[in-house]
């Protein structure tokens, strides 16, 4: 069958099983976007090119098949660079097709040319470039297959604007299968012994490919031998939040009694993920621990420190392995407070909220005492959220002091139901969000901000609206970015520099989208807002407004 490059291209993405590009459009590949005419592929249509890829890189993440973002060369692509940034430190996989100038303007300094390997060669897995029309469907099948397949991330395509047009007889290339390694009887009996034998094992779960709910089951284990399973910075929807075992996440915000029993360990097994900065406290904690590491990276990108046992394998597989041990024999004679205390405390963390009718005191409110009007008490209205969302919504997250209160206070029962840049980037909520909520129609998706972090990709709320997407997204407002400011009060106390802002009415904006919207200045008022805006069957906006002096809430106040 004759084609252009350009449609083999949308082809061999239905092939994959691609359910959506997030494009921005341009001219450099509009033979991509007349293929997409006709295809079953949804074209979502994005405001910018780096909530494009921030869409792509939700739907990475909750799906485990690479996303798809779609842009034009040089200024669209650099506005992308900042998703295939977090993809590569995130470990998720996304492809991001990147349209290009005719092969023939190469090298002359033509109208938006620039480097498709110097701009990405640093950050993605591969970066390739389609110059024969005959192997688009090929590369395209390459680059779906080395995003998804040993330790996930971000591949690059450039197409130029010239080869798209070419005519070609190649057919559709299908999905290249990836190795799925699975670990040895001798390996996991190995692990079995090293858990036997340490006095205090721990399980620190993380990173993607949690789908298919293998956290259930290491859960379930892990209580069964004794043992605590903690989570990594936002990646604590691998594991439900519920049972003895379950200890809490580790990372910004976290409580210190948890950061301490991780810390205490002396045999810490890493399932999905590898001992980051975040995790201990920039390279402090659980250093000396025995260490055992499940993943399906041979390179161990990321993992720092000591490493006793590499055991090659998704969490899946590597779950599937660990129902062969017998875990009352593995447990022995432990004692039950070691799995217990870790347990009480991560409990005691998290339910340790202010009443709605007292009013809020530094601890889980962050709220000073001498503080007049604070505003809304987000440790009450945070475990609002959780009592209506009940573990089983999608939540996103950019970066900022505003998250805190979400990570601590709500829970997560359901995998594939958290979606945070883990490399701290600003601007995913919203549009991770707006993707979350056309990936699972079904599924409540919320998004949790700062205003600093909701002013860089807000815009994609009118791709929400666009798109059928119903997202709810609350936006913490401060004037200020809280977290440059804490470290500023810090460094260089009494000398805020270049930190404020000034803020539109969010609430009268998302309207302005057709949307549901409220602004909230009273911790009263917060519960009744929630309610009306998950009663409707519009995209939907909080705005909540709090004191600049309002600060995280304190981790240390259980740990005694």
């Amino acid at each position: 069958m004759s084609q252009s490059a350009g449609h083999l291209i949308v082809r061999t993405l239905e092939q994959h099983g691609v359910s959506r590009v997030y494009a921005v459009p341009g001219e450099s590949y509009l033979d991509v976007l007349d293929g997409l005419h006709d295809s079953s592929i949804e074209t979502v249509v994005c405001r910018q090119e780096g909530g494009a890829g921030f869409m792509a890189l939700a739907e990475g993440r909750l799906t485990g098949v690479p996303g798809i973002a779609m842009v034009t060369r040089g200024p669209g692509a650099s506005n992308a660079m900042i998703a295939i940034h977090t993809a590569w430190q995130d470990a998720t996989p996304l492809v991001l097709f990147v349209g290009l100038i005719p092969v023939a303007d190469r090298e002359r300094d033509s109208f938006q040319e620039f480097s498709l390997t110097g701009w990405f060669g640093s950050t993605a897995k591969r970066v390739l470039t389609i110059d024969d029309a005959d192997r688009a469907g090929e590369l395209v099948a390459e680059a779906m297959r080395v995003a998804a397949s040993g330790r996930p991330g971000p591949v690059v395509v450039g197409l130029p604007e010239d080869v798209l047009v070419h005519v070609t007889e190649a057919a559709p290339s299908g999905r290249i299968a990836s190795p799925n390694p699975q670990p040895s009887r001798a390996e996991i009996e190995e692990l079995g012994e090293r858990i036997a034998r340490a006095e205090r094992p721990a399980f620190v779960v993380g990173g993607d490919g949690w789908h298919a709910g293998a956290g259930r089951e290491v859960l379930a284990f892990a209580e069964s031998a004794g043992v605590p399973v903690f989570a990594d910075w936002r990646a604590y929807d691998a594991v439900p939040h519920t049972g003895a075992a379950w200890a809490g996440w580790l990372g910004y915000g976290r409580a210190d009694a948890v950061a301490a029993g991780y810390a205490e360990a002396d045999l810490l097994v890493f399932v999905g993920c590898g001992r980051s900065d975040v995790m201990s406290d920039g390279y402090r904690l659980g250093f000396d621990a025995e260490t055992v590491l499940v993943g399906v990276d041979p390179e161990a990108t990321m993992h720092a420190g000591r490493l006793d046992q590499h055991l090659l394998a998704t969490p899946e597989a590597f779950t599937k392995a660990l129902s062969g041990v017998d875990a009352a024999a593995v447990r022995g004679d432990r004692d039950d407070s070691w799995m217990r205390d870790r347990s009480v405390a991560q409990a005691r963390f998290a339910a340790h909220r202010p009443d709605a009718s007292v009013p809020g005191v530094a601890g889980a409110s962050g709220i000073p005492a001498d503080v007049e009007n604070p505003g809304v008490d987000l440790g009450v209205a945070f475990g609002e959220l959780d009592e209506r969302l009940r573990g089983e919504a999608v939540l996103t997250f950019g970066a900022g002091n505003a998250t805190i209160w979400a990570h601590r206070f709500v829970k997560h029962l359901t995998p594939a139901s958290l979606v945070g840049a883990r490399n701290g980037a600003m601007g995913l909520a919203v549009p991770a969000a707006v993707a979350a909520s056309l990936v699972f129609p079904d599924r409540r998706a919320v998004a949790v901000c700062g205003d600093g972090d909701f002013m860089m990709n807000g815009q994609e709320l009118a791709t929400a609206v666009a798109h059928g997407g119903k997202p709810l997204v609350i936006v913490v407002d401060n004037g200020i970015y809280g977290t440059i400011v804490q470290h500023q009060e810090r460094h260089y106390p009494g000398r805020p520099s270049g930190t404020r802002m000034a803020n539109p009415d969010f609430a009268a904006w998302m309207r302005s989208f057709g949307g549901h919207g409220e602004r909230v200045e009273a911790t009263e008022d917060f519960a009744g807002a929630l309610d009306r805006a998950l009663a409707g069957d519009a995209p939907a906006l909080i705005h909540v407004l709090i004191s600049d002096r309002v600060m995280p809430p304190a981790s240390d106040e259980i740990a005694a």
